[in-house]
């Protein structure tokens, strides 16, 4: 049972990612609920779908593939930070390069978190699996992190293939790039109100790591 039901939890996290597209669900949704309802819906569900995944990951059969280091635990405390300030400032910005990326309200003078990378989701996805794809050797978690690694590193090269380059001059894909080129320079701070956010969300799932997912996050 074990395999089975972590099988069938990647196949309904993965199939719930295109099929509101390829069946028309999600502008009956938008129209319903607004842009911003939809947000939250598809995020919450996200978020449960994907609880169900590490649980049934968990539950599956243990098959150690390599031990686990002090090293890899550490690496998953540093990099989460930045996953969730990436995460926290991408959600719902104006990103015309993201998958279901908008135009309005961007502006390529002034691009934002764009300015950091056109494509911050998908790069705290991957480093979220990167660093837990290290520090859980075992055949499922290898299978469950791997597949989200290889998922938005694909999704960042077809993201890449059509974005519009007329508004790409102050931005670029890898974090940071564009400001340490000199290709962009943020007028402003980061917003307060976000990083309130990212810092909420990194101690609420630090704190209930344990009790929810069942491992202790401290290296």
């Amino acid at each position: 049972m074990g395999w089975l039901e972590f099988s069938v939890a990647m196949i309904v996290f993965l199939a719930s990612h295109r099929i509101p597209m390829m069946f028309g669900i999600k502008p009956r949704i938008i129209h319903l609920f607004g842009q911003r309802g939809y947000t939250i819906l598809f995020s919450l569900f996200s978020t449960a779908v994907l609880l169900w995944v590490i649980w049934a990951a968990g539950r599956a059969p243990w098959v150690p593939l390599w031990d686990q280091t002090q090293a890899s635990r550490w690496a998953v405390n540093i990099i989460m930070p930045l996953v969730i300030v990436l995460a926290s400032f991408g959600i719902a910005a104006p990103n015309p390069f993201a998958f279901e990326g908008r135009k309005v309200g961007f502006d390529p003078g002034h691009p934002g978190i764009v300015g950091v990378t056109r494509q911050p989701l998908l790069w705290a996805l991957l480093l979220w699996s990167g660093a837990h794809l290290w520090a859980n050797g075992d055949l499922a978690h290898v299978i469950l992190f791997g597949i989200f690694a290889v998922f938005s590193a694909m999704g960042m090269v077809i993201a890449e293939r059509r974005a519009d380059r007329t508004l790409t001059s102050r931005t670029a894909l890898i974090p940071f790039w564009a400001l340490i080129s000199g290709r962009w320079r943020p007028s402003t701070g980061p917003a307060l109100s976000r990083l309130a956010i990212a810092g909420i969300v990194w101690a609420s799932l630090y704190l209930s790591h344990s009790t929810v997912i069942g491992v202790l996050p401290t290296p």
